[in-house]
């Protein structure tokens, strides 16, 4: 009997109830924590590019990837955030005379710098 290509490329196959079944196994990452904007990569990339998804899934360089994409979206999340709150002067002065006013400005300068990060890393 011929070898098939991947008994040639070193694949070897269990026999399980006459049916020959691959001996597959996915290589070991260390896992790294992903965060929230790796997981929303990770389902953007599910949905959009799932060819690139699976690729890294396969290759065993997913949680990496999206642990590195984590990284830098925090990075780019924080920077506007301090850069917003010094042009807007929010200060922790304010925090304790006007607390809604404060919570309201705040939650205006999270929306846009998750804006920020959801269009130049997450759906990038």
């Amino acid at each position: 009997m011929a070898k098939s290509i991947f008994e040639e490329m070193g694949g070897t196959y269990h026999d399980e109830s006459g049916y020959l079944i691959p001996n597959l196994t996915l290589s070991l990452e260390d896992e790294k924590p992903i965060g929230i904007w790796g997981q929303r990569h990770a389902q953007y990339l599910k949905q959009n590019h799932k060819v690139l998804y699976m690729n890294l899934l396969t290759s065993g360089k997913l949680n990496s990837y999206l642990a590195d994409i984590n990284e830098q979206a925090q990075k780019l999340f924080e920077r506007p955030i301090e850069q917003m709150k010094q042009a807007q002067c929010i200060t922790e002065q304010l925090k304790a005379e006007n607390a809604l006013e404060w919570t309201g400005r705040m939650n205006n300068i999270w929306a846009c710098a998750m804006e920020i990060v959801n269009k130049e890393i997450i759906s990038a």
